[in-house]
């Protein structure tokens, strides 16, 4: 990655973070740079001047940036280490206003029965399908049956949402079909029953989708995820779909399957 792509990503990152285009651009480029002007400051941003100290304001606001007040005025960035302090403190709280916001908002009134027996629901992104793994994994009240396929899909998070499952009484089942993840399941989630998968197809070895997790939970609701490479990008991307439901077809499905690696499993 060259100097402009990673200054690039890191603006980007600015802005899912909650700066405007100028702000991240003049925050990076102040970043740069022991002190600068506005000159400074636009000449290596690109950030018209006048439109710099429009967003030196709101980085100042923002904890971000400190200001000299000498003519012309002297502009310096807070450490690398406290402007992600900053903003992940800032982060957490709109989130955690959102969650409260968000609880306290009424419910509509459905205008027809809403009550729903056979769910199937897909997710993208592996961020999205990790939380909700570990979501189905917490609501796990007797039974978490759980084949991996690839060695990635066993995070930290996802090893202890496991273990307190076990702990809490679930009886908690888990299939791999790699050794180094048996052997460090084992050991992490002592409480649980780990197993050699024979479902060797999760690997994909000869197809472009691989199979990365299996999920059953309670014997009514079913996860799958599985990773493909984008031809265009050449990322790894991971879609999943899962339902709820005990007489849902999927559902039986997936669990015959399950069931058919644990009998051959060792």
């Amino acid at each position: 990655m060259d100097e402009r792509t990673t200054q690039q990503q890191a603006i980007e990152l600015l802005q899912q973070l909650g700066l405007k285009e100028y702000e991240a651009k003049s925050f990076v480029a102040l970043s740069r740079i022991p002190h600068g002007s506005a000159k400074d400051i636009s000449e290596i941003s690109a950030v018209p001047r006048t439109r710099v100290y429009d967003a030196i304001r709101v980085l100042e606001t923002k904890g971000l940036v400190e200001i000299q007040h000498t003519s012309p005025q002297q502009f310096h960035a807070v450490s690398i280490e406290e402007a992600t302090d900053t903003l992940r403190r800032e982060y957490e709280s709109r989130t955690d206003k959102l969650r409260e916001t968000l609880s306290g908002i009424e419910p509509a009134t459905p205008t027809e029965d809403s009550r729903v027996t056979h769910e199937v629901w897909s997710l993208s992104g592996a961020p999205a399908i990790a939380s909700r793994t570990q979501q189905l994994i917490t609501e796990g009240a007797t039974e978490l049956i759980l084949v991996v396929g690839r060695r990635d899909s066993v995070t930290d998070e996802l090893v202890v949402r496991l273990s307190d499952a076990a702990d809490r009484g679930v009886s908690v089942v888990i299939g791999t079909t790699s050794t180094t993840v048996y052997e460090q399941l084992r050991e992490q989630v002592p409480n649980a029953a780990v197993f050699r998968s024979t479902l060797e197809w999760l690997h994909g070895e000869d197809e472009d989708t691989e199979i990365t997790r299996l999920l059953l939970v309670d014997k009514k609701t079913i996860l799958i995820s599985s990773s493909h490479v984008d031809v265009a990008t050449g990322e790894s991307r991971e879609q999943a779909v899962f339902g709820r439901g005990f007489n849902n077809g999927l559902v039986v499905i997936i669990r015959r399957l399950m069931a058919t690696g644990l009998r051959t499993g060792s």
